[in-house]
């Protein structure tokens, strides 16, 4: 379903086919019954650490002198954090492994420092080992110096390995 939708993407994605394509993501996941907006405990995880991830890469985009509300791809003028939401879509998918494999069925305290800690999980980028935060130092800082060059072949991208 997935490789059909790739192929059906329009400009806009004017037929929503990354929602779609997010539909069956997610059940793929989480369940048949699985939907993004329920009052939940894993969607309040993925959220949750999104956030984290979102927080980390605004630090990065800011401290490298852009500004976060002018993304490449999102453009929602109600997003302050546009850029940053370009560039932590290839992240994101390490929140969903964790909370997929946490299997939460609440979410306090504990299972907020679960889903913080995955800062601390070991990345591999640019030939080394380091922490996912460090990790993210990194790959903002990659794809910082391809838009400067016009060569995307210099964005580093990370290894995860259970």
């Amino acid at each position: 379903m997935l490789s059909g939708y790739i192929k059906e993407i329009e400009f806009n994605d004017a037929t929503n086919r990354e929602g779609h394509a997010a539909k069956v993501y997610f059940n793929a996941l989480f369940g048949m019954d699985f939907n993004r907006n329920a009052d939940n405990a894993i969607n309040a995880a993925l959220n949750y650490g999104y956030r984290i991830i979102l927080s980390a890469v605004n630090r990065e985009v800011v401290s490298n002198g852009y500004l976060t509300q002018l993304g490449l791809f999102h453009d929602n003028m109600f997003n302050q954090f546009n850029l940053s939401c370009d560039i932590m879509e290839p992240l994101r998918i390490l929140i969903d492994r964790l909370v997929y494999h946490e299997n939460f069925a609440m979410f306090n305290s504990d299972e907020k420092h679960k889903v913080v800690n995955i800062l601390n999980e070991t990345i591999y980028i640019d030939g080394g080992k380091y922490t996912f935060l460090n990790a993210i130092k990194i790959y903002c800082k990659s794809i910082f110096d391809a838009l400067n060059d016009n060569d995307t072949s210099l964005i580093q991208f990370y290894r995860y390995e259970l």
